[in-house]
C-alpha cells in the first residue's frame, strides 16, 4: 500500500516529453509507481486532470541569512520551489572570523539590499569555518531542501583579512590557503563556489566586493581546489566590460577545475547586444569540451519604484530627501502640499550614470503596476504615453500617480532584459541549449525587487498568457526549471517524475494559476520590511512525499533537508 496516490493527474514529468494522464504512487519519500494504480493508499488525492509537475529547483537565491530564521524560505515556497540554492554571487556568511561578521553583514546589505539591522537580529553566528555554517543550517527545520555554495568574498577576507577587503594581490601562500579552504567547504557539502566581478556589487559603506578585479591566478588556484575535491560547481557574475578577458578567466576556471561553470547573462543598456556574442562564446567553449552555461532570467530584471521602496522616482530631489525619514502616511500628506510638489518637480535630476538617468527620467520605461500586469507591457502603458494622452508633463503625472492608494502605488522599471520593449531577447536566451533558468534572487533586494516569483511567471506567461510574441511549450519550461537545474548542480535524485526519484511535486490548477500584486510586509526580524508576491493555483506542494502546502497554506510539515554535496540518480 502506497502512502499517497495522486489519481487522474495530467503529468508533466520534467523530461520534456508531452504531458500524459496517469496516477502517481508515493511511498515514503520516493515515487514508486506511475500508471493506472489499482491498489488503495493511505491517502488519495483526486487530481481531476490538473497538472502534476516536479517541484521547482531554484538555483539562484540569497537566503544565506533567512534560512537561519525562516523555515519556509518565503516567498519561494509559495511558488512551488522545493529546492533552493543560496551562496550565489560570491557573498555569504562563511567562512568568517568573529571580527569580520559586521563586514559580511554590510556587504550583504549593500549587494543584496537586506537590511543590516535584520541580519544582526536574525543571524546568530555560532561558526567560523564553512563546515560550521553547514552545521548551523542543518539544525534549523525547513519545509524545503536547501543547498549552498562557498562565497569568494568571505573566503578571501577569511584568509587575507583587511588585505583581502582592500583587494590587494594574493600571495602564493594566500592562494594555497584559499584553495584548501574551498576544497574543505566542498568536501563538507558545499555544492560549489561563487564569485562576483560586478562593479555594482558594493557594501552599504560603498566598498567594492573583494573579488571585483582579482587576477586570474586566484581563480586558477581555487579551481585546482575543486579539481582535487572532484565535485562542485562554479557560479560567477561579471559586467563583461572587458569581454574577452572576463570570459577567459571563466574558461580557465572551468578547464582547470573540470567542473560545470555558470554565469549571469543579461541584456544590458550599456551593451544591448553583447549577450548574443557571449552566447556564441559559450557555444565555442562547449565545442571545446568545457561545461559552461549562462544563467538567464525569464522576464526583465525589474525594479519597483515608489514611496514604500528603497528607491523613488524623485529620490534625487533635495526637497524629497528632506521628507524621506517620515513614515508613509506623514510623507504622503507632505507630498500633497502644492508647495512641496512644486519644489520637488523644479529640482530636475542630473544623474551621472546611465542606470540612474534611466531610473529617474526614462518615463517610457516606467510602468504603473496593477493587478493584471504582464511584465511584458506595451509602450502605451508607460508613464510617458499615459502623460502624453493627458497632455501633461510626465514627471508631474508620475508624481500624482505615485500618491494613489495612499502612497502605495508602485511603478515597474525594467532595468535589464527589455532594451527593445518586449521579451524576444529573453526568449532567445531562455531557449539557448546552454542556458539555465535562475536569477530570481529569493531573499534579496527586499526594498525594490520581487523576482522570487519567477517560477510561477515562467509557466503562466510563456505557456499560457503571452500575447506579444510566440509562446513556449509547457513541457520544455517545466524541464528547464526542474530537471535541467537539478542536473546542472549534480542533484540527480530530483526534478523528474519517474519511478525511484524523490517525490518533490506540485499539483497545479494551471488555468487558475496566477501571481498576486507585490505587497510590503513587516515580517523580518526586528520588524524589518520587505516586498513579497504570492500566487494562487498551487493546490499541493510535496517535498520528499510530505505535503508542505495545501491550497497556498503551509501545513507545518518540515521534511526539508540540507543538501550536502551532489546526489546520485535514484531513477
Amino acid at each position: 500500500m502506497h502512502d499517497l496516490v495522486i489519481r487522474d493527474a495530467r503529468v508533466v514529468d520534467g523530461s520534456g516529453r508531452a504531458a500524459f494522464d496517469a496516477d502517481v504512487g508515493i511511498s515514503g519519500s520516493t515515487i514508486m509507481e506511475i500508471g493506472s494504480i489499482k491498489s488503495a493508499a493511505k491517502r488519495e488525492i483526486r487530481a481531476s486532470g490538473r497538472y502534476l509537475m516536479p517541484g521547482w529547483v531554484d538555483i539562484h537565491t540569497h537566503y544565506d541569512g533567512q534560512a537561519l530564521w525562516d523555515p519556509y524560505l518565503s516567498p519561494s515556497g509559495w511558488h512551488g520551489v522545493t529546492t533552493a540554492i543560496m551562496g550565489n554571487c560570491g557573498v555569504g556568511f562563511a567562512p568568517l572570523r568573529e571580527i569580520q561578521r559586521d563586514w559580511a553583514i554590510e556587504l550583504m546589505e549593500g549587494v543584496e539590499d537586506i537590511p543590516g539591522a535584520v541580519l544582526r537580529e536574525g543571524v546568530r553566528f555560532t561558526w567560523e569555518d564553512f563546515p560550521g555554517y553547514l552545521d548551523a543550517l542543518d539544525q534549523v527545520p525547513h519545509a524545503m531542501d536547501i543547498g549552498t555554495q562557498v562565497p569568494h568574498a568571505a573566503v578571501r577576507v577569511y584568509v587575507m583579512g583587511d588585505r583581502g577587503r582592500r583587494r590587494e594581490k594574493a600571495s602564493s601562500e594566500d592562494l594555497q590557503t584559499m584553495k584548501l579552504v574551498v576544497k574543505q567547504a566542498i568536501e563538507a557539502g558545499a555544492l560549489g563556489f561563487s564569485s562576483s566581478r560586478a562593479l555594482v556589487h558594493k557594501s552599504s559603506r560603498g566598498e567594492a566586493v573583494p573579488s571585483l578585479d582579482v587576477s586570474g591566478d586566484e581563480y586558477r588556484a581555487i579551481a585546482y581546489g575543486l579539481a582535487e575535491a572532484g565535485k562542485g560547481v562554479i557560479q560567477m557574475i561579471s559586467d563583461f566590460s572587458d569581454l574577452h578577458s572576463e570570459f577567459g578567466i571563466m574558461k580557465d576556471a572551468a578547464a582547470i577545475s573540470g567542473r560545470p561553470l555558470s554565469f549571469t547573462l543579461l541584456e544590458q543598456g550599456q551593451y544591448p547586444d553583447r549577450w548574443r556574442e557571449i552566447l556564441g562564446m559559450v557555444d565555442q567553449a562547449q565545442a571545446q569540451g568545457l561545461n559552461m552555461r549562462a544563467q538567464v532570467a525569464c522576464r526583465p530584471i525589474g525594479l519597483m519604484l515608489g514611496l514604500q521602496c528603497s528607491m523613488s522616482p524623485f529620490m534625487n530631489a533635495q526637497a524629497y530627501r528632506a521628507l524621506a525619514h517620515l513614515d508613509l502616511p506623514q510623507r504622503v500628506a507632505a507630498l500633497r502640499d502644492p508647495t512641496v510638489k512644486a519644489a520637488i518637480l523644479a529640482d530636475t535630476p542630473t544623474p551621472d550614470t546611465l542606470r540612474l538617468q534611466r531610473l529617474c527620467l526614462a518615463h517610457d520605461r516606467h510602468f504603473p503596476l496593477h493587478e493584471h500586469f504582464t511584465y511584458e507591457p506595451e509602450p502605451s502603458e508607460s508613464v510617458a504615453a499615459l502623460a502624453q494622452a493627458e497632455a501633461r508633463d510626465p514627471r508631474e503625472f508620475m508624481y500624482d500617480f505615485m500618491l494613489k492608494k495612499e502612497g502605495k502605488q508602485l511603478f515597474y522599471f525594467p532595468l535589464h532584459n527589455y532594451e527593445h520593449g518586449d521579451l524576444e531577447s529573453v526568449r532567445t536566451m531562455m531557449t539557448h541549449p546552454y542556458s539555465l533558468l535562475g536569477l530570481g534572487d529569493g531573499g534579496a533586494h527586499n526594498g525594490y525587487i520581487c523576482d522570487s516569483s519567477f517560477p510561477t511567471f515562467l509557466i503562466t506567461h510563456w505557456a499560457r498568457d503571452r500575447k506579444r510574441g510566440a509562446q513556449l511549450r509547457l513541457e520544455d519550461l517545466v524541464r528547464a526549471q526542474s530537471y535541467n537545474n537539478a542536473q546542472a548542480l549534480g542533484l540527480r535524485d530530483r526534478g523528474l517524475i519517474a519511478i525511484g526519484m524523490k517525490a518533490d511535486l506540485n499539483l497545479v490548477d494551471f488555468e487558475r494559476l496566477r501571481l498576486t500584486m507585490p505587497e510590503q510586509v513587516s515580517d523580518l526580524p526586528g520588524g524589518g520590511r520587505r516586498f513579497i508576491q504570492r500566487s494562487e493555483g498551487y493546490d499541493y506542494t510535496l517535498v520528499s512525499g510530505v505535503m508542505v502546502y495545501e491550497h497556498g497554506q503551509a501545513t507545518g510539515a518540515m521534511p526539508g533537508r540540507l543538501i550536502r554535496g551532489a546526489r546520485v540518480s535514484r531513477h
